[in-house]
């Protein structure tokens, strides 16, 4: 009889802190769902060693910059640009492609398919994201969610083997035009365009 009642209370303890860890997701998820963008610094480690770069958020469009490459989407559409190349590949990415490029994109993924853990570091919550479902591209997360704000601070996500993290900074609200999010063939005249879709 023992043993039943420890093992409904950690149940128990388990489901509340689930709970917990999903309202901490949620809060981060509106502290970056300003209607009319947000903004941020970043550094990416993982893939091919490290970079800087700057990203704006507008619901599911983004735009990020590295010294490498400069990424547009507009909802449907995304357009790459190589500096070293000087070529844009236009492409209509999936679900699992968005996913490893944008660390805001987080904040539609919890929602479903995933089980919650959380812990309390110092002055962040660390949200454990595991995926129910083994198929799926990104198989784990790390969410570090700073506990006075709510702003995500670090995203950290599996990718079959490999861990990719991004360090996010100096998060703001900013009014971002749809155009930020398309990309513009007055600015690279000199680009090759190639149509992937």
């Amino acid at each position: 009889m023992r043993k039943i009642a420890i093992l409904m209370i950690t149940m128990l303890c388990t489901f509340c802190y689930g709970q917990t860890a999903k309202s901490v997701l949620d809060k981060a998820a509106a502290a970056v769902s300003n209607k009319s963008g947000v903004s941020a610094d970043f550094t990416m480690t993982g893939l091919n060693g490290t970079t800087h770069g700057t990203i704006v958020v507008k619901g599911k469009k983004f735009h990020a910059t590295t010294p490498q490459a400069s990424i547009w989407f507009d909802g449907k559409t995304q357009w790459t640009y190589m500096k070293k190349n000087d070529e844009v590949n236009i492409s209509t990415p999936t679900h699992a492609q968005l996913q490893a490029i944008n660390p805001y994109n987080f904040i539609n993924m919890y929602k479903q398919g995933f089980q919650y853990t959380m812990n309390n570091t110092g002055k962040e919550y660390v949200v454990h994201l595991t995926a129910s479902d083994k198929s799926r591209k990104i198989q784990e997360l790390f969410i570090n969610v700073d506990k006075k704000n709510y702003t995500p601070t670090q995203v950290k996500m599996l990718q079959g083997k490999k861990w990719i993290t991004f360090v996010i900074s100096n998060l703001k609200k900013t009014n971002a035009a749809d155009a930020t999010f398309r990309f513009s063939s007055k600015d690279f005249p000199t680009a090759e365009v190639i149509d992937l879709r």
